[in-house]
């Protein structure tokens, strides 16, 4: 195929896809009043995989956040329960 066919059919193509998207913007509009008057209710679109992984990464955060205030009140208790039997040894 010659070269001047090879560009004609790529900007042929080109061509089309904004012609597409032209149309589709150009009849949102009449598309959503359309949809009003039959009474038609958009669906909530369902999560994507990005939102869920966010949430499933949140819920983690959370539960490590909190896996950790429990370890480190563990700790403090282990320390304080050291310092006490230290000082206890020492006043003997």
């Amino acid at each position: 195929m010659s070269k001047h066919f090879e560009d004609a059919r790529y900007y042929l193509g080109r061509a089309t896809e904004h012609a597409k998207a032209g149309v589709k913007e150009e009849l949102e509009p009449v598309e959503a009043r359309v949809k009003d008057l039959v009474g038609i209710e958009e669906e909530e679109p369902e999560a994507s995989r990005l939102d869920r992984l966010q949430a499933d990464l949140k819920k983690l955060e959370e539960r490590a956040e909190g896996e950790a205030r429990e370890a480190v009140a563990s700790a403090r208790k282990r320390v304080a329960e050291y310092r006490g039997h230290d000082a206890a040894a020492k006043a003997e």
